[in-house]
């Protein structure tokens, strides 16, 4: 035979438990949480690795990468040589507010252009500020971290 109300010791026995323990909350933003340094946050574009190859924003599943580049004649190394051409850098923003970070675009660079950030705290009022342009995906780069040490075998 149950006891009547053991139910309610019960509950009250596990919020007088519960009113004792530290929360697990992170009193954000009196208190910073330490997050992993490979943590995937925000991406940072280097501008001099960028050939305007295009391969980000065609792989990218959500489109949410634009490119705009200009080709530029660059003279013969050798006399007599060919003309060859250079791609220019003009346009390279994110949507993040399009942006599912899959991780795709960094994974597909072939030339080491873009990496992930582990600073995440880039929150807008206005969903138009989420559109990140060159200028601010490359200062980005000053938090990404230095990749980890080759083995020695």
């Amino acid at each position: 035979m149950a006891i009547p109300g053991i139910g309610l010791v019960k509950g009250l026995w596990i919020t007088l438990k519960a009113l004792f323990t530290k929360p697990v909350t992170v009193m954000w933003p009196d208190e910073k949480e330490l997050i992993t340094p490979r943590a995937r946050g925000v991406i940072a574009l280097d501008t001099e690795n960028c050939t305007s190859c295009m391969l980000c924003s065609r792989e990218c599943p959500d489109w949410c990468i634009y490119i705009e580049a200009h080709k530029v004649e660059m003279e013969p190394s050798k006399p007599g040589g060919r003309v060859r051409t250079k791609n220019i850098l003009d346009r390279f923003d994110i949507d993040y507010g399009l942006c599912m970070y899959c991780g795709i675009c960094v994974d597909v660079c072939p030339f080491d252009a873009l990496y992930w950030s582990p600073d995440h705290e880039y929150g807008e009022y206005k969903i138009s500020a989420l559109l990140h342009d060159k200028e601010r995906l490359t200062d980005w780069l000053k938090t990404v971290p230095d990749p980890p040490a080759l083995e020695k075998s």
